[in-house]
């Protein structure tokens, strides 16, 4: 997820890493800056930092979605509109050669498991899609489905925009401002249930 206001950068430069020789400038963050920091602090099983990754979900309406347009925690609230997915797979990213991780649930939680690209081939088992998928991880009879819901795939270094797939909006507006920006109508698919 990034703000809107960042897809002209994503365009020419794909998906940076603020560390990144290609970094936006202009970046527009739109997350909970203390959990940022929180997780330039911890270290994965491999020996890196957590922060030296660029983040993506396997699924929307994550709870980070949620305090980002509601506003908790201290975060400005970003309308739904000026809120973009930008979509990739995990199979384009294994073709890139680019190194990752991924965990089974929110990543810096001590219940998650952290995994390697060898060990990709059993993703359908370590990663439970079925949380991934819920709009609702309240549940009192699953204590454990919001962290697994969160379950993160980490990309170190960045995703040539070649390799982003597509982009999620929530309305009409949100993709004639992508459509202005140079982003091919193939490219945007509106999903209003993806939004809180």
């Amino acid at each position: 997820m990034t703000h809107i206001d960042n897809v002209p950068h994503i365009l020419m430069y794909g998906i940076t890493h603020r560390n990144s020789p290609n970094a936006n400038p202009n970046f527009t963050p739109i997350g909970d800056s203390s959990l940022i920091s929180t997780r330039d602090k911890f270290v994965l099983d491999n020996g890196k930092l957590l922060g030296e990754y660029v983040p993506f979900y396997f699924g929307t309406r994550m709870p980070m979605l949620y305090v980002i347009q509601k506003g908790y925690n201290g975060v400005t609230v970003t309308e739904a509109k000026d809120i973009v997915y930008c979509v990739t797979s995990v199979q384009r990213v294994i073709d890139t050669k680019l190194e990752f991780v991924y965990t089974s649930g929110h990543a810096f939680d001590l219940f998650s498991s952290q995994f390697e690209p060898q060990d990709v081939f059993d993703i359908e088992n370590q990663v439970d899609f079925q949380a991934v998928k819920v709009k609702d991880w309240k549940d009192p009879s699953d204590l454990d489905l919001k962290r697994r819901m969160q379950a993160e795939f980490l990309l170190l270094g960045d995703l040539p925009f070649e390799d982003v797939l597509g982009f999620i909006v929530r309305n009409e507006e949100a993709k004639n401002q992508l459509l202005n920006f140079g982003v091919a109508e193939n490219q945007i698919k509106i999903i209003t249930n993806a939004y809180f």
